[in-house]
């Protein structure tokens, strides 16, 4: 049984000012998304699952999933910000979606076996690819929920030209113990990185600290709790106009109700995302050269 990936595309892309994931990135029209694929498929997964929005699906299968289509298995989901448990309804003044997890959560209906989940507009490297396609099919027998993280390093995944958000993590015998959102994150001119905590209050963090840039591994076990997660978020914060359901507090809430053990993979390979305009020149000079040179 080959393993899924689920490509995170539904994003507004609004610090960047547009839709990231169809951005052109490589030489004839090479998105991130192509990168990504080709990563995966050598690597061993044999379909991918697009999250996408419904207000630009045609133009994502003509610009990207055509293409796509003819070298695996591709399966559409859609985030609807509307669809959510009953009795829960959309805030009628809220345009933002609900999230990472509110994502996964889409693309239920479309997986059958073990799975991997990226974000879209991110590049991770054929070696996170291969460790963590291997670490999935080392899971096939297990019983109960398995998971697993690649971690990267918090000060290889900074942005020069804005903040950015991470969620910083906490490891024991190679384990995730724990995982904590920090917003707005920087560095400054003497090579400080400071981020707002999940208090609000800001302080320094450290450049080495692991990071999760949003590249999950799951079994389909993984999707009760997540529907029971998300009931609960929504009963919580359902009513607010700019909360976010992330994956990263989902595997937290799990390992703090030891529900799951969840691995770290440790990687060779080097990540790139764009955040902002600016990063686009760097993040193509440095894929090509890393590309050309493979």
């Amino acid at each position: 049984m080959k393993p899924t990936l689920v490509l995170l595309a539904a994003g507004m892309g609004s610090r960047y000012g547009g839709l990231k994931q169809m951005e052109v990135m490589g030489p004839d029209g090479l998105t991130m998304i192509d990168y990504a694929v080709a990563d995966a498929c050598g690597a061993g997964f044999g379909k991918v699952v697009f999250v996408i929005r419904k207000d630009f699906e045609n133009a994502f299968r003509r610009q990207v999933g055509e293409r796509i289509s003819k070298q695996v298995a591709v399966e559409y989901a859609f985030q609807d910000p509307h669809d959510l448990p009953t009795p829960h309804k959309f805030p009628e003044k809220r345009t933002k979606p609900w999230g990472t997890a509110h994502a996964v959560r889409a693309a239920s209906a479309y997986i059958d076996e073990p799975f991997a989940v990226a974000n879209a507009d991110d590049f991770y490297g054929k070696d996170s690819y291969k460790k963590m396609a291997a670490h999935l099919n080392s899971d096939l027998d297990r019983k109960g929920i398995t998971a697993s993280m690649v971690g990267y390093i918090l000060g290889k995944t900074l942005s020069a030209h804005g903040t950015v958000n991470r969620g910083l993590c906490n490891l024991a015998d190679g384990k995730l113990s724990n995982v904590e959102e920090f917003t707005n994150i920087s560095e400054d001119s003497s090579g400080a990185v400071h981020g707002d905590g999940p208090s609000g209050q800001r302080v320094v963090l450290n450049k080495e600290a692991i990071v999760s840039m949003n590249f999950w591994g799951f079994n389909t076990a993984i999707f009760e709790p997540l529907e029971i997660h998300f009931e609960a978020f929504l009963r919580a914060r359902g009513t607010e106009l700019l909360s976010e359901c992330y994956l990263p507090n989902f595997v937290d809430t799990l390992i703090r109700d030891q529900s799951v053990s969840c691995s770290v993979i440790e990687t060779e390979s080097q990540w790139f995302g764009i955040t902002y305009p600016e990063d686009k020149a760097g993040v193509v000079e440095s894929i090509s050269k890393l590309t050309n040179s493979d």
